[in-house]
């Protein structure tokens, strides 16, 4: 029996109903990864269709040198449980994700891997389906704007550039794993993992990998509503997830933030101005402590001194930058200070 101890890759696949899929996989493993310090975790998610009879019997066959683990969900729990359940039961160095569908090609794997291995400082790589010119056409449109709008906004809440915070192709050093504490059982796995991964100060870098689409004939399960609960998860992690000093912020800089705006516009056009800056505020509040912030406020305050109707607006707009950038200044300046937690 292939010991489990001293592995340096953990693979972990999470699978729920993919009987048509698993000897391909078995094989595009047995391809990229068949070597002893490897192992395999295959969390079966409740399948109904089959599926747990072929993963037993792909277990036992004997042409695979990494060792092989499968484990067994008694109910249909969700992407987001079946990866947890696999990162307990890791034993690797390094955990890599990968879906069971074959939409994510097993040797971009291999490439990320022979990456990460070679390059000792990357501790965080996330493959890519915008990054690579081997993107196959995706039919679904809804599908593929809402993770594209996801992206853009985790960007905006995080202070990232990622392309494509969804793709299901991840790997993770132990060390990372170890600073995570994932919760999300769904499909919003991916924002809980990547948020809580730049939280914990880890620099993500992309790959660009090959994606092969499915329809929902062929079993895809994703839905753009499940785009929309990814939604619904960034602005939980971003807005109601954080610390004392961050809420007090976002609160502090919405609430001033839409009083600026309260001056401009007249009845509609009034209130969407006070949503807009209390959104702009809000998104202050989350970057900037609450002595940056009032920094960026003393300005945009300078900046309503000037001129007047469209003058002023323009003013306010102008100062609101050059505060933004001496906040900026001012808030690298004491990052390493005891001062940190108020900039």
């Amino acid at each position: 029996m292939l010991q489990e101890n001293n592995k340096i890759l953990s693979i972990v696949i999470p699978v729920f109903n993919e009987i048509n899929f698993l000897q391909k996989l078995y094989d595009q493993l047995i391809f990229s990864f068949n070597n002893s310090d490897t192992e395999v975790i295959i969390v079966d998610d409740g399948s109904t269709d089959g599926s747990s009879t072929i993963l037993k019997e792909l277990k036992e066959k004997k042409d695979h040198k990494f060792l092989f683990k499968l484990i067994k969900l008694d109910i249909n729990s969700g992407k987001g449980k079946a990866i947890q359940t696999g990162i307990k039961n890791s034993k690797g160095e390094y955990i890599l994700l990968q879906d069971a569908d074959l939409e994510l090609d097993t040797k971009d794997a291999k490439e990320m891997f022979d990456m990460i291995i070679k390059n000792k400082d990357i501790k965080c790589i996330f493959g890519s389906r915008y990054l690579s010119g081997k993107l196959k056409k995706n039919n679904y449109f809804f599908n593929n704007l809402v993770g594209k709008i996801n992206s853009l906004i985790f960007n905006i809440f995080f202070s990232q550039s990622l392309s494509d915070v969804h793709c299901g192709l991840k790997i993770l050093h132990r060390s990372v794993i170890e600073k995570i504490n994932l919760s999300v059982n769904d499909f919003g796995i991916e924002i809980d993992l990547a948020s809580q991964i730049v939280r914990n100060n880890f620099f993500i870098y992309e790959f660009g990998v090959s994606y092969f689409f499915r329809s929902k004939a062929q079993g895809k399960k994703i839905t753009w509503v499940d785009g929309l609960k990814s939604f619904y998860y960034l602005i939980k992690v971003r807005f109601f997830d954080n610390s004392a000093s961050t809420n007090l912020s976002i609160i502090y800089s919405s609430i001033y933030m839409a009083f600026v705006g309260s001056h401009f516009g007249l009845g509609l056009g009034n209130t969407l101005f006070i949503l807009f800056f209390f959104i702009i505020g809000a998104i202050l509040g989350i970057h900037f402590k609450i002595l940056s912030s009032t920094i960026i406020f003393i300005f945009i305050f300078i900046g309503s001194l000037f001129g007047k109707g469209n003058g002023t607006s323009l003013a306010v707009l102008l100062f609101f930058f050059l505060g933004l950038f001496v906040a900026k200044k001012v808030k690298k300046y004491f990052l390493k200070s005891n001062f940190n937690n108020y900039f």
